[in-house]
C-alpha cells in the first residue's frame, strides 16, 4: 500500500511540474512575441518625423497671459490684480529677447516659406529657423511698456497657434492672420483693437514645422491684441480666429479648432 501511495504522489508532482513547465513555456513565449513585435515597431519610426500623424484641419490656439480657465480679470487701481499677468508675459517672452533670437536663428526673409528639405537618406539636421524678435509686438513687447497697458486698462493678449509638423497655413504669399471679436451679445463692449504685429499675421517664413527635435531653436510666431476701450466693470466674451486661404475654419463639433474664446474684464476699482 505505502508503495502505491509514493508513486501516486510522484504522479501528481510530475503533472503539477508538467503543468509549470507548460505556463512557463508559453508566457515566455508571449513575451518573446511582445518583444518582438516592439522591435519590429520600433523599426518603423522615425526620430524626427511622426510615421503616422493624424492631421487636424484646423490647428487650436492659446493665449497669454494664462488666467485662470481662459479668464483674464484685474482692477486697474489693485497692481496686485494683475501683477501675475505681467510676470507671465514676462517669463513666456524671455526667449523672444531681441539679443537671444539674433545669436540662435535667422533673418529670413518674408512672406515666403523656409523650405529645408532632407537629401535622400541624408538628413539636413538640425534644421535652422527665423527670427521673431520681441520687438515685433510693439506696444505689447513689454519694452516700450513694461505693464502690457495693464495699469491703464488697455491690456495685451498674446495669440499663438498650436505647431503642427509640416503644416502649410497659407498660399500664394498670403499669411495667415489672426482677428478677434466680441461674442454677439457684447459687441458694444469690445472697443477698438490693435494688433502687432501689423495686421495680425503669422508670417509664412515661420512654416513649415520640422518637429522640435529636428527644429532645436523653433520660435512660434506670436501675434498680440491689444483693447484700447473696452468697457469697464462688465464681462466681454472674447473670440480669436485664425483667417486663412489654406486652413479650413473651425466647426461647433470642434470648439478649439482655430480659434480661442476667453472672458475679460476690467475693472476701475
Amino acid at each position: 500500500m505505502s508503495g502505491t501511495k509514493d508513486e501516486d504522489r510522484k504522479s501528481v508532482c510530475l503533472s503539477f511540474c508538467l503543468i509549470l513547465l507548460f505556463y512557463l513555456v508559453f508566457y515566455l513565449f508571449l513575451a518573446g512575441m511582445f518583444v518582438l513585435t516592439m522591435y519590429i515597431m520600433l523599426l518603423t519610426l522615425d526620430d524626427y518625423k511622426p510615421t503616422w500623424q493624424d492631421r487636424l484641419a484646423t490647428p487650436g490656439m492659446m493665449i497669454r497671459p494664462k488666467g485662470d480657465q481662459l479668464e483674464i480679470s484685474f482692477s486697474v487701481s489693485d497692481t496686485e490684480s494683475w501683477d501675475g499677468f505681467i510676470q507671465n508675459l514676462n517669463t513666456f517672452l524671455s526667449p523672444y529677447n531681441d539679443s537671444y533670437q539674433v545669436q540662435t536663428n535667422d533673418n529670413c526673409p518674408p512672406d515666403q516659406y523656409f523650405i529645408q528639405e532632407d537629401s535622400g537618406e541624408v538628413r539636413n539636421n538640425p534644421k535652422r529657423s527665423c527670427q521673431f524678435n520681441r520687438t515685433m509686438l510693439e506696444d505689447c513687447s513689454g519694452i516700450s511698456d513694461r505693464f502690457y497697458g495693464y495699469n491703464r486698462g488697455q491690456p495685451c493678449v498674446l495669440i499663438k497657434l498650436n505647431r503642427v509638423i509640416g503644416m502649410l497655413p497659407g498660399k500664394d504669399g498670403q499669411s495667415p492672420y489672426v482677428t478677434c471679436g466680441a461674442k454677439r451679445e457684447d459687441s458694444d463692449k469690445i472697443g477698438p483693437l490693435a494688433y502687432f504685429p501689423p495686421n495680425g499675421t503669422f508670417n509664412l517664413m515661420y512654416y513649415p514645422y520640422y518637429g522640435k527635435k529636428a527644429q532645436v531653436n523653433y520660435t512660434q510666431p506670436l501675434v498680440a491684441v491689444k483693447f484700447l476701450n473696452a468697457s469697464l466693470n462688465t464681462d466681454i466674451n472674447v473670440e480669436c480666429k485664425i483667417n486663412s486661404n489654406t486652413l479650413a475654419e473651425g466647426s461647433e463639433r470642434d470648439k478649439f479648432a482655430g480659434r480661442v474664446s476667453f472672458k475679460l474684464r476690467i475693472n476701475d476699482k
